[in-house]
């Protein structure tokens, strides 16, 4: 069992911390928009359980992730699985309306503009995204997976070592789902 372990900072300047990752070997990938459809399971309540369930599009792709809940420790770090999905606008639709006649409720949708950087920091794979979130604000988010419970320590210590050179300190321990939930007025029904 594999485990995201990440941390999102708030940024300011995205094109000079795009400078500083060149500058220490990240690869820049190429820019894209990310949609996240977020759902909330029939018999709980994935808010007091801090799970998540989503349905994400990238231009053609789809895939659709559980988020376990958080673990202990310094950085957010949880189980996660992935899995892919039919390709298109059509295959998106029709997982959302299969998961809706399972009783599984929307909650709201996320929308961001994400440039990746993908480098090695303590020998271990890490990517940084520059992530521009629609209606919420600008971040950076430092990501690692680690293989098993043993490898934790040494993923997040290379996401806030990482962190540390890049100069990022204004931790945002919130989901952009939280955010957007945060900022939707009370009257408006979810997305």
């Amino acid at each position: 069992m594999s485990f995201e372990v990440e941390v999102k900072y708030r940024s300011t300047d995205q094109d000079e911390l795009a400078r500083r990752l060149v500058a220490l070997g990240a690869v820049p990938g190429p820019e894209f928009v990310q949609e996240d459809a977020y759902l909330n399971h029939p018999a709980r309540d994935f808010a007091q359980t801090n799970e998540a369930l989503r349905l994400r599009s990238v231009g053609e792709s789809n895939r659709i992730t559980y988020k376990g809940p958080r673990l202990g420790g310094p950085t957010k770090t949880r189980e996660e699985i992935e899995l892919p999905l039919g390709e298109g606008v059509e295959s998106f639709e029709r997982w959302l309306r299969l998961l809706t006649n399972l009783g599984f409720r929307p909650v709201a949708v996320v929308r961001k503009t994400r440039r990746p950087f993908k480098l090695t920091h303590h020998g271990r794979p890490v990517e940084v995204v520059l992530d521009v979130a629609e209606a919420i604000g600008e971040f950076a988010e430092v990501e690692a997976i680690a293989a098993d419970e043993a490898d934790l320590p040494a993923a997040q210590g290379a996401v806030l070592d990482l962190a540390d050179v890049l100069g990022l300190t204004d931790v945002e321990p919130r989901s952009y789902l939280r955010m957007a939930l945060e900022q939707r007025p009370a009257d408006r029904p979810p997305a």
